[in-house]
């Protein structure tokens, strides 16, 4: 691989010796593979606190949710690269058995030390399902029909974030904490099976090997970011001597990983892929999307539980407008551009609807309408909907097929970056907010909806009202962030989607 781009043809051309795949069942077993990984960032939640009683490590509680984030993230290029360099067919089966491997360590797990450890063994395997699943679509799906695909796949991530708690509370009232980890093996295994029976290898090796020194250098600046964003503001107060020692080793080893990528033959990341348009402006995008939607997202159950005061449970169900909002949204751009081959005016819409719901959202009180509530969450997931499963096709479709991956695994990971940023500042700016509305009031411990319930009729109604005004800022960024988003939807060029499909690599 060089520094300077391929043909422009590239993109869309055909193996004659690429075998006809049995699309049908390889989406199925995407579709339960992803639902795996998507499931596993959100059924954990709810355990946690009888994980806690039952192996001890209070103090230990955020590294069963780190360590699954930090090996993710970091594992996420590489299974990029692997994939294209020695097939998506044998990337996956060594990213599902690593999973399935760290689930049953998981459930097995008799201390608060062996379970984080095997987290992050899971996290190493989680982090390739996402990236390879979404590559597969683009090795059998044509570019006109993959929207369509790929907005199923959105939906699953959705309802996730919504049956995941739910899950994981039924699993720990009826059984134990451990089947939210065993209950992956059998899913997982049937989908890998199915996966291994429907796509064929092709039988053409590469020659080239991964970029180990690139590799390391952004697996630790990377290792650093997340480090830093999710110990920020909790576990270390930001000005921290070591959080700002993370903060400087992400920027010093990042900014080594762009040396190492201009000297490697096979870089992890192609730097030339940066002068094409669609690939930097679909991540800036998916950066500027990921960063409004889940920094505001992660927010609405604290408005939900406090200011309203549902249980978890109903407020996990409260959030599925939004998943009705993406189903909706990612189905009809899916035909759309199936219909006509385009894609540009959707991230552009999406954008425009997730600001104006965004814009909304920063006037809820807690005497909004439960009706009005569930309407602004449709038009986040009908925003959320027209951009992320369009940006992933219009990516997959303006690369070379060498890169296709790494291209895929690029655009989650700028995503998932936002995302995390976000997350970390808004929890900032939640907190300082919320002091200032109470207005130096005590209160008897940390803020959860019990602690809530057990406050007099007037400092709980403070409360409620200060969550409220505390979020209110959140939401008005998220505007913002998106009205950005926008902006560079109108920059994006249009690289018209066709019928054949882009044949790949076992």
């Amino acid at each position: 691989m060089t520094d300077t781009p391929a043909a422009p043809e590239a993109p869309h051309a055909s193996h004659p010796s690429a075998p006809q795949q049995r699309v049908g069942p390889i989406i199925v077993s995407i579709g339960l593979l992803l639902l795996l990984a998507s499931l596993d960032q959100t059924i954990v939640s709810t355990a946690l606190p009888t994980i806690v009683a039952d192996l001890g490590g209070l103090d230990h509680l955020s590294w069963v949710v780190t360590a699954y984030i930090l090996s993710s993230t970091v594992a996420a290029p590489l299974y990029g690269k692997a994939g294209d360099l020695y097939g998506r067919r044998n990337v996956i089966v060594l990213s599902v058995s690593l999973f399935l491997l760290g689930s049953a360590l998981c459930g097995l797990a008799s201390s608060m030390g062996f379970l984080i450890f095997a987290r992050a063994l899971q996290g190493f395997g989680g982090g390739g399902l996402f990236v390879l699943a979404l590559s597969v679509i683009g090795d059998v799906i044509a570019p006109r029909d993959r929207g369509k695909v790929q907005g199923v796949f959105a939906a699953v991530f959705g309802v996730s974030s919504v049956v995941g708690p739910l899950i994981g509370g039924l699993f720990v009232q009826n059984f134990s904490w451990n089947w939210i980890f065993y209950i992956n093996i059998p899913i997982g295994g049937l989908a890998i099976a199915v996966f291994l029976a429907s796509f064929r290898p092709v039988g053409r090796r590469a020659t080239g090997g991964i970029d180990w020194l690139g590799a390391a250098f952004l697996s630790i600046g990377l290792a650093a970011l997340t480090l830093f964003t999710s110990l920020g503001g909790r576990t270390l107060a930001w000005d921290a001597p070591a959080e700002l020692a993370l903060a400087a080793g992400a920027l010093l080893f990042l900014a080594l990983f762009l040396w190492a990528e201009t000297r490697a033959p096979e870089p992890i990341l192609p730097l030339w892929l940066f002068r094409r348009n669609v690939f930097w402006v679909t991540s800036v995008i998916g950066f500027i999307a990921g960063a409004a939607m889940f920094g505001a997202v992660t927010f609405l159950p604290l408005y939900l539980q406090i200011s309203l005061g549902l249980s978890p449970t109903e407020s996990g169900f409260m959030l599925i407008p939004m998943t009705v909002g993406i189903l909706i949204a990612s189905t009809v751009a899916g035909r759309a551009m199936a219909a006509t081959g385009r894609y540009k005016w959707l991230p552009i819409a999406g954008t425009a609807v997730l600001g104006l719901a965004m814009l909304s959202l920063s006037r809820l009180q807690p005497d909004t309408p439960l009706w009005l509530f569930g309407t602004e969450l449709v038009f986040v997931g009908l925003g959320m909907g027209c951009i992320f499963p369009v940006v992933t096709t219009a990516v997959q479709n303006a690369v070379p097929k060498e890169v296709l991956g790494t291209a895929t695994a690029a655009g989650l990971l700028f995503r998932q970056v936002g995302g995390s940023l976000a997350v970390a500042a808004f929890g900032a700016m939640f907190t300082g907010g919320l002091a200032a509305a109470l207005g130096g009031v005590q209160l008897p411990g940390e803020i959860g909806p019990a602690m809530v319930a057990g406050l007099d009729p007037a400092l709980r109604d403070s409360v409620s009202l200060g969550v409220a005004d505390a979020l209110r800022p959140i939401f008005l960024t998220a505007a913002v962030l998106a009205a950005l988003g926008f902006l560079f939807s109108l920059v994006l060029e249009e690289v018209t989607l066709t019928n054949r499909r882009v044949p790949q690599g076992e």
